[in-house]
This record gives C-alpha cells, structure tokens and sequence, in this order.
C-alpha cells in the first residue's frame, strides 16, 4: 500500500528562506545604521529611519517564526501503512478502542492495561507515547535546550554534587592520603499531571486511513507544549513544574546553593544609555568557565529586537542571523534561544536568561500517557481525555544566570 498522511508534503526551502533572512538583516543593518547616523548628527532620529527600522526588525522576526514553523512541519513523520509494518496486535487493540471504544481487546493486553481502571482510561502503547513525546520535543524550546529524563516514578530524587571533593597526585609508592568526600544535596523532581481535552468527529474515527495517533498526538502539541514552556520558566511548583525564574534570585557575588545568580544592567528597566554590551559581556562571564562550551542566551523576541540594534566598540553587529538552516541566530557567538514566556524588558524583570541548560535545568517525563475516551459529554464529538505526569526544575544552580533591568 502507498503512503498515506493527513497532511500533504511540505517543499523544503529553508535555503531560500535563510537567504531571505540574510537579506532582511542586511536591510536592517544599513537602515539602523542611518538611523544612528542621525542620532549623532541631529541627536534625534527622523521619524521615517525610526518606522523603516521597526518594520524591517518585524519582518525579521516574521521570516525566523515562518522557518521554525516550516522545520517543524518538515519534522512530522509520514505514516507507512505496508506489510512491513502492520500495527502490532496491542497497536490494533488500541486502534479499536480509540475509534469504537471497544475495551475488549485492551483488557486482554498485559501491556496496555497495567495500571488503567474504570475511571483512569487506558495506558497507551510505547508507539503513541513516543510520538507524543517527539513532537512535544520538537515544539518545546525548553525541551530542546534542557535535560529531558524519563522515569518509572511520579517523585524522581537526584543526588547533586555541591563540590567539595578532592584530589592529590602521589609517587608509585607514596602514601596517599584520605581526600576530602563532596557535599551532596538530595533534590526531588516530582511530576505534576499535565492534560488535554482534544476532540473528534466520528467521521474521521471511522476513516481508516487517518492516523488516529498521529491526530491525538498533533492536537495535544501546541496545548501541552505552550502549557510546559510556561512552567519551564515561570512555574512555582504547586501542581507543575518550578521554573528557572521561580527560584530566589540573588547577586552573582552573593548567590549561594538554590539561588539563581543575576548580573545588573545599571539602569531600572533598559540597559545602561553608555556601553550596553557590557551588561551582555558581564553575564556571559558570571558562570564559571567550564559552563560556557554549552552555553546560550534565552529571552523573548521583543528583547530579541532589542539587543539586534546593539554594536560592538568595532561597529559590528553583535547579532547575527544563522549561517545554517536549522541553527540558531546567535549574540556574542552564543546561540539564542527566543521563549515567549521570559518577561519583556522592564524594572526588575529577569529578562535575559544565560547558561548551560542542559547542566542546569532537568526535566522528568514519568513513562506512560493515559486516554480517556469519552463519547457523550460532548455529543456529536468524541472527547480524549489525555494526561502525562511531567517534572522540572534546577539542577545545578551555578549553570543559570539572569540578566536582571535594575541599578543593581
């Protein structure tokens, strides 16, 4: 049999969009750099430089958002319906069960009735948990940038190192004294349930060319990816993960273990009107050298625009768009990672994140996804309650610094 997908085949064009891009920078550049002509001349811009700039900087932030949307749709699998692969008998059983609500053949499924009762719905198989769980990978710019580990419990606990362990070198036949044993934290990461509600026809149940796990997984996307990017970032910890930004803040110079680290601009909601790069540098060099392989900048994309007008003392652009398709733009030679959810520039925001995410942010998927088909609470529509349990929050506090818009 041919291939078949609910969507038709996206035309890849990311070297003609890159070169648009690039275009659209150039374009920027020679209009703010006329802008900033007549800022010193006159120490006002004209009106026309100032709309021909904004409009440019929109468009750029329109092409990268058109890109990542296209490698996004590019992403998504095609499903093959052939011999070779036919569903498995478990992959049938749940097939039944999501079109027809036929529970029979489930509950003869070791597999897929493990843990499932009356009221909690079904287990879904491996197959559908891991297309959920790659597109929410690849929707996620926290599940990009982090570390993501799939557990067997709804309380994962780690052990943290704080440091403290030695060294010493020693002769072949030297004695070799006791060394110092590191100080280790006990850090519990519990996973908090996270669900969705998606709805369908009963048309297209019964299509039997529509890939029902392939649509359930597309339509708790955006839902489950919007809602954990907020908790990534900004959530408390009550009933969902603790973001980065939750956690008390503090000094650079003062921070100790379970505070976040901040560099100050010198100015209350903007940068300093003297050297603003030096606020970027200064947060580039807040965490420790051995942070910075890893490292990139995280903000939203109105502070995106902010820091692409920046100059260095040589007159070159400290922005810079990606050279590749599928990489990011990057500031300072640091990749840039745009999350809606980080706050805009104001007094006291924290709104420029650096670091090592992967070193310094942990994100637990508890293994299992849970479905609940409901046919009557929205006839003529068949709901799919859907959960996953999902944990998060810092794991090594020296990995993550804040760019905070205050005095100090």
């Amino acid at each position: 049999m041919k291939k078949e997908n609910k969507m038709a085949p996206v035309p890849s064009s990311n070297g003609y969009e890159m070169n648009e891009i690039r275009s659209a920078f150039e374009a920027f550049k020679e209009a703010n750099d006329q802008r900033l002509a007549e800022i010193e001349k006159k120490q006002t811009a004209d009106v026309l430089s100032i709309e021909k700039v904004d409009r440019i900087d929109q468009a750029l932030t329109e092409q990268k958002a058109a890109m990542d949307r296209l490698k996004l749709q590019q992403q998504r699998p095609v499903l093959d319906i052939s011999a070779a692969n036919a569903p498995s008998e478990s992959k049938q059983a749940w097939g039944q069960y999501m079109r027809h609500g036929d529970v029979s053949k489930l509950l003869e499924s070791k597999q897929l009735s493990i843990g499932s009762n009356p009221d909690g719905g079904f287990v879904a198989p491996d197959e559908t948990a891991q297309q959920i769980t790659q597109l929410l990978q690849d929707a996620s710019p926290m599940r990009q940038i982090a570390e993501v580990r799939q557990v067997g419990s709804s309380n994962y606990k780690k052990p943290i190192s704080r440091g403290g362990a030695s060294a010493g070198w020693t002769g072949e036949t030297a004695a070799r004294p006791e060394t110092l044993t590191p100080t280790l934290d006990l850090i519990a990461f519990p996973a908090a349930e996270l669900y969705a509600m998606p709805a369908a026809t009963q048309a297209l149940l019964d299509d039997s060319f529509a890939d029902i796990d392939q649509w359930l997984a597309a339509e708790v996307q955006d839902v489950f990816a919007a809602q954990e990017t907020t908790a990534f970032v900004n959530g408390d910890g009550v009933g969902k993960p603790k973001g980065f930004l939750a956690y008390t803040n503090t000094a650079n110079a003062t921070q100790a273990w379970g505070e976040i680290g901040y560099v100050a601009t010198g100015a209350a909601g903007a940068f300093a009107s003297t050297d603003p790069i030096d606020a970027l540098i200064d947060l580039i060099y807040a965490p420790k050298a051995v942070y910075r392989p890893g490292a990139r900048f995280v903000m939203n994309r109105r502070t995106v625009s902010a820091v692409r007008k920046f100059k260095d003392a040589d007159g070159n652009y400290i922005w810079q768009p990606a050279s590749l398709a599928g990489q990011p733009s990057t500031l300072l030679g640091y990749a840039v990672t745009e999350i809606e959810e980080m706050p805009d520039i104001a007094a006291g925001a924290n709104a420029i994140a650096f670091g090592d995410f992967r070193r310094g942010y942990l994100i637990v998927d508890r293994a299992g996804v849970r479905v609940v088909r409901d046919p009557y609470s929205s006839k003529p529509f068949v709901l799919f309650y859907t959960t996953k349990k999902v944990g998060g929050g810092v794991q090594d506090f020296n990995a993550i610094k804040l760019l905070k818009f205050a005095v100090s």
